[in-house]
């Protein structure tokens, strides 16, 4: 079956089927073709895929983000962004990257992210001679943030799949994703002052106060979100139904930007994004349950115990497959069927699991930016109106930025683990040193 299953997958991919339809159909050919009276399992397994609790979050954020770009809270947070870096040469395309920081930190969601202020920053980088292709690249990377920085959609998938604590995992994402965010706007300055460009980015560009001011619900958002999970208050779930209401009470109330009639429109593209997401999870978990069940993962966790005799090692070769499953496999299918197969083996060599959580859901982000399956290509391809060979030849030097600040996270667990430890009180494990040479059984001291 394990075969079948495999050949099955990339003949789909082979045909351009998309991912979701693939792994289903290749799990029921599978069952149908060695025991069709098992096929009962089809249905039962794809509805305990998506019975979790946890999962509520994600159409409940799904939807905080697309109020949040209706209400006009995402254009107030581009005003905020650039009053504070937009007075600098390549001052723009810094506040594309804040602005994503920012947003991410409700939305949880890098699709909704690039939608949300794509639509207004990629015609204002293009107004201010930014070639479109480069506009679009650079606000498909940056909307990458809404995967690392909490709340994130995919750490929820990834705590589910593998028993982390979501809470944790969130807390942990947030130095990693500053990170990432700090390096892409020092990457883009510079990169502007080498070309010449962004030295009128500062035109229009309101004072830090006034934008603040008028910011200001829209920047207390997060802190209600973050600062309620974080003390106790509601749980993640449900700090993504506090995080629909808030946008309500702005958009309609304190803004008024948000009319009823916007309402529907709302609903109906929350509803589309939320019933793919899940859609892909239930597929993906009965493909899960099948190679469990046919013993894939501890094969592969022995084979890699065996193979990759260090930490170093094992990182360096998962980062590798990785970031390759990255680009034909869609983020939320990748963790659901890799996660509890790869995690036990991280634990073996000693490394934390809630750090190769950040170092999964980082690598496997950037298959959102990596062709042929870059869901943000697609998402900014749309907002800029282009075809998605405008975009490629713009993305590697992002790729490259994002790549080193991997590298970083992954070998240096202090970055994703020091803020986790102290905010939930925790003695500090000290993972092996991440190394080629140190062998496998150093572990947690």
């Amino acid at each position: 079956m394990p075969l079948t299953l495999l050949v099955t997958m990339l003949v789909c991919f082979a045909f351009s089927i998309s991912i979701a339809v693939a792994i289903g159909g290749s799990a029921v050919l599978g069952i149908a073709i060695f025991d069709s009276r098992q096929l009962i399992l089809v249905p039962k397994e794809m509805f305990s895929a998506i019975d979790k609790f946890p999962l509520a979050a994600i159409p409940f954020f799904i939807l905080a983000g697309n109020l949040m770009e209706t209400g006009g809270i995402s254009r107030r947070l581009v005003n905020f962004a650039k009053s504070l870096v937009g007075g600098v040469q390549g001052g723009l395309p810094m506040t594309c990257v804040l602005t994503c920081m920012i947003f991410a930190a409700v939305s949880g969601s890098s699709v909704a992210t690039t939608f949300a202020i794509g639509s207004i920053l990629i015609p204002a980088l293009v107004k201010h001679g930014y070639p479109v292709g480069y506009a679009a690249s650079l606000q498909a990377t940056s909307a990458e943030l809404g995967v690392v920085i909490p709340p994130s959609i995919p750490l929820i998938l990834f705590g589910v799949a593998a028993e982390v604590s979501i809470g944790e995992l969130f807390i942990a994402g947030v130095v990693p994703g500053l990170l990432i965010g700090a390096s892409l706007m020092l990457f883009v300055h510079l990169w502007c002052r080498f070309k010449g460009l962004g030295k009128a980015d500062g035109d229009d560009r309101l004072g830090v106060v006034p934008a603040t001011r008028d910011a200001g619900w829209a920047l207390l958002m997060p802190v209600v979100i973050l600062g309620g999970i974080y003390g106790g208050i509601f749980t993640p779930t449900e700090a993504s139904v506090v995080a629909v209401f808030y946008a309500l009470i702005v958009g309609f109330v304190i803004h008024r930007e948000l009319k009823p009639r916007d309402i529907v429109t709302v609903l109906r593209k929350s509803v589309l994004s939320s019933a793919v997401i899940m859609f892909i999870i239930a597929n993906a978990g009965l493909f899960a349950f099948l190679i469990t069940r046919a013993g894939i993962p501890d094969a592969i966790g022995m084979w890699l115990t065996s193979v990759l005799q260090s930490p170093g090692w094992f990182l360096l070769g998962v980062n590798a497959a990785l970031f390759v499953i990255g680009m034909f496999i869609e983020t939320s299918a990748a963790i659901i069927v890799l996660a509890p197969i790869l995690v036990p083996v991280a634990i073996h060599f000693g490394v934390d699991p809630v750090h190769f959580g950040i170092i999964m859901v980082v690598n496997l982000a950037m298959g959102m930016i990596t062709p042929p399956f870059g869901v943000n290509l697609f998402a900014a391809c749309t907002v800029a109106k282009i075809s998605l060979d405008r975009i490629v030849g713009h993305l590697l030097p992002f790729v490259l930025v994002i790549m080193g600040c991997l590298a970083l996270i992954t070998y240096l667990p202090s970055i994703s683990l020091s803020l986790r430890d102290a905010v939930f009180a925790k003695t500090p494990v000290v993972e092996p040193a991440i190394g080629p040479s140190v062998g496998p059984s150093i572990g947690p001291q």
